[in-house]
């Protein structure tokens, strides 16, 4: 666990869920420069303050020892929003210290303070100004801050279109801040999010259906090419199937099994607000109301029992914001194989170079190869009746 040292006290933090082989911070020198701008301005935090894109629960744990009149953090990720719940209470905050906003709940309705951590994604970026705009009024203090590498000339435009007149600072060890001055007369064009695209021909069952994709969702505006090649691969037959979506993002994957197989029992989980919320969107929209599904907001299949599950189908990621990991793979090929039945199966498509095969061999004793084409592979793992995970393959 490391320790968050600011100007109103010292805080132990960590990411979760919490690893101790984890090495990566829950906080990084953007955090740090904006805290430290806070503390240095004596910035009036007595008003409503809102925090947005705080990863996991740096900037709110701290500015909640400032004791401020009322303090909101926006979150698109339930893993970021459970972070964050629990380095307050690590540093002896009660549960009401900061109101836990989610991106799909409605904001403030008066913002004295907005501070904007900058997302990776640009459209979340984009759609979390717009909505929070009517918010703000002319004294309202706007700070954004992020990495050098991930504010660009596009990031100054949104600041600048959406809410006012936007400059930066100087860099800090390799962090930037954006402050902007709202103006609440400023005309601006309507939010595009939502976003809805066509699905292309050769996307199996889903083939040129709409589907929705909210803003901060992978790949929001076209199907991703790995997700194509997953599409045209699927296992069938599936009968009264029990199917998990694993990190389902829009939902495309299990939308093709309803559609495909109408007696399976089709699970969509995702521990992004908005991908579930764009996947049960898809899901009512193609299937109807007569069909019922789960979906779930989580930490990977964790709601789920154990052996409860027919089949897995997954396309994990092999980013955590800005770092390449693959950590994030192996708890839910872990998570996976807690919830199958013996005899269920776990499907995954990745880069061929990720080299999951491996992975999926030490987690359940063998792997098999589905399909290739020179930059994915889909793969079949086996849970087999009796047996264990091998304990450092454990979440």
């Amino acid at each position: 666990m490391n320790r968050l040292t600011t100007s109103w006290g010292e805080f132990p933090l960590t990411r979760f869920p919490e690893d101790p082989r984890d090495q990566l911070r829950a906080w990084d020198a953007s955090d740090e420069y904006l805290l430290r701008h806070l503390a240095e301005t004596d910035t009036d935090l007595s008003g409503s303050v809102a925090v947005v894109g705080d990863r996991w629960g740096a900037l709110a744990t701290a500015l909640a020892a400032r004791r401020p009149g009322a303090l909101a953090q926006i979150t698109d990720s339930y893993l970021g929003r459970r972070a964050t719940a629990e380095n307050l209470a690590r540093s002896g905050f009660a549960p009401d210290a900061v109101r836990l906003l989610t991106t799909q709940d409605a904001p403030p309705e008066r913002i004295d303070v907005l501070l904007v951590r900058v997302p990776k994604s640009l459209g979340l970026l984009e759609d979390q100004l717009h909505r929070l705009a009517p918010a703000l009024h002319e004294g309202t203090v706007v700070v954004g801050t992020g990495m050098v590498k991930d504010i660009h000339t596009s990031t100054l435009q949104l600041f600048e279109s959406i809410l006012g007149p936007t400059r930066t600072s100087l860099a800090a060890k390799k962090a930037r801040l954006i402050f902007c001055t709202p103006d609440p007369a400023r005309e601006r064009s309507a939010n595009p999010w939502p976003y809805r695209y066509d699905l292309p021909a050769d996307a199996g069952t889903v083939a040129g259906r709409t589907v929705v994709n909210q803003a901060g969702v992978f790949c929001a505006d076209r199907l991703d090419i790995g997700t194509r090649f997953f599409l045209k691969h699927l296992p069938t037959g599936l009968g009264r199937a029990r199917v998990v979506d694993l990190g389902c993002g829009n939902g495309v994957v299990g939308l093709a099994v309803a559609l495909a197989e109408p007696e399976a029992d089709v699970v969509f989980a995702d521990e992004s607000y908005p991908a579930v919320a764009s996947a049960e969107e898809n899901f009512r929209t193609h299937v109807g109301p007569a069909r019922t599904a789960e979906f779930l907001v989580g930490d990977g299949t964790a709601e789920l029992a154990p052996e409860s599950v027919d089949l897995v189908l997954n396309n994990p990621p092999f980013h955590s914001h800005q770092a390449t990991t693959d950590r994030t793979a192996r708890r839910m090929f872990t998570d996976a194989r807690r919830v199958l039945r013996p005899g269920g199966e776990l499907w995954v498509v990745g880069n061929r170079h990720l080299g999951y095969h491996v992975t999926l061999r030490r987690i359940f004793g063998s792997c098999e190869l589905v399909a290739s084409d020179p930059k994915f592979v889909v793969l079949r793992a086996v849970k087999r009746s009796g047996g264990r995970a091998r304990r450092d393959e454990r979440p």
